[in-house]
C-alpha cells in the first residue's frame, strides 16, 4: 500500500458518493438514539450494518429493515456488551451474516446516577461494565477479526476502524455521575492506548465525544423552554446537538477521508468544552 517515499497509494474510487461501499460495520446500542443515527448514516454511505441491541428487539429489527431499504444488508444482533460470552456470540453472528468486519462503532452506554455516598457498587459496576468493559470486549473481538482477515485495499486503506463513542465527560468532571465520568475517562485512555498499539497494523482507533444531544436519555435537559434555556448557558453555539451531528462525524472518521486520523477524540459539542463560564472574561 506504500508508494514512493512512504506515500500511501490511493485506493479505487468508492461507488460514487458512497464512501463505505462494500464495508461491513457493527454498531453497538444501535436500536435508538445516537446509535441508530450512526447506523443509518453508515448504511447511507454504503456499508452493510449489524444493529446491536441489549433489549428492544422490535426496534432493532425495524431499524435493520429501514437500512435494508437503502440497498445494503442489515441484521439485528442481540448482546449485552458487558458480557464476554454475549459479545463473542454477537461477533460470530455478524461474521456469519457478512463474512467479515471493517468498522466497529463502540456506542452502547448507559447512566445510573447517584451522589457518591448513595451510589451502590451495583450501579458503579453496571455503568463501568457497559460503558468501558463493553468497549474493550468489542474492540478486542474486532481486532482479532481484522488481523485474521488481512487487508482489503479494494474497500479500505486501513485494516480496520474502531470508533469509540465517549462524551465530553471524558474531560469535564460531572458531580453526581462519578461512575459515568470515570467510564468515559477510561474510554479515552483505552482508545489512545489501542491506537498506539495498533497503528503499526494499520488499524485506526478514534473517539467521538458528544456534548448535549437531543436523545431520550437526557430529555429532562431540553424538553421544556426553561430547561433548554438553562442548557444553552453551557453551549456557546446556542443549539442542542442532534444524533445526526454525531453520525456525520462517525461516518467521516470511518472513511478513507480520515485515513491519517488515529488516537484522537473529535469533540462534537457546540463548544461545551470551551469553558463557557469565561465567555465574558470570567
Amino acid at each position: 500500500m506504500e508508494g514512493d517515499f512512504g506515500r500511501p497509494e490511493r485506493g479505487p474510487a468508492r461507488d460514487g458518493v458512497r464512501p463505505l461501499h462494500g464495508q461491513k460495520a457493527l454498531v453497538t446500542g444501535a436500536s435508538s438514539g445516537i446509535g441508530r443515527a450512526v447506523a443509518r448514516a453508515l448504511a447511507e454511505a454504503g456499508a452493510d450494518v449489524a444493529v446491536n441491541y441489549a433489549r428492544g428487539e422490535t426496534a432493532a429489527e425495524a431499524a435493520a429493515a429501514e437500512f435494508r431499504a437503502l440497498g445494503v444488508r442489515a441484521v439485528a444482533v442481540q448482546a449485552d456488551v458487558s458480557r464476554e460470552d454475549e459479545v463473542e456470540a454477537m461477533f460470530a453472528r455478524t461474521l456469519t451474516a457478512f463474512g467479515t468486519l471493517d468498522i466497529l462503532v463502540n456506542n452502547a452506554g448507559l447512566q445510573q446516577d447517584a451522589p457518591v455516598e448513595a451510589m451502590t457498587l451495583e450501579q458503579w459496576n453496571r455503568v463501568i461494565g457497559v460503558n468501558l468493559t463493553g468497549q474493550f470486549l468489542c474492540a478486542r473481538a474486532a481486532v482479532r477479526e481484522f488481523k485474521r482477515r488481512g487487508p482489503r485495499p479494494e474497500v479500505s486503506r486501513a485494516l480496520g476502524k474502531i470508533v469509540c463513542v465517549s462524551s465530553v465527560h471524558e474531560v469535564i468532571p460531572w458531580a453526581g455521575h462519578v461512575n459515568y465520568a470515570a467510564s468515559k475517562g477510561g474510554v479515552m485512555l483505552m482508545m489512545k492506548t489501542l491506537a498506539q498499539e495498533l497503528a503499526g497494523d494499520r488499524i485506526r482507533v478514534v473517539g467521538v465525544a458528544p456534548g448535549a444531544i437531543r436523545t431520550p436519555i437526557n430529555r429532562a435537559a431540553w424538553d421544556t423552554p426553561e430547561a433548554y434555556a438553562s442548557l444553552m448557558t453551557l453551549i456557546p453555539y446556542k443549539r442542542i446537538g442532534e444524533p445526526e451531528d454525531i453520525a456525520a462525524a462517525v461516518t467521516w472518521l470511518a472513511s478513507d477521508a480520515a485515513d491519517y486520523v488515529t488516537g484522537t477524540t473529535l469533540f462534537v459539542d457546540g463548544g461545551m468544552t470551551l469553558y463557557p463560564g469565561f465567555e465574558a472574561g470570567g
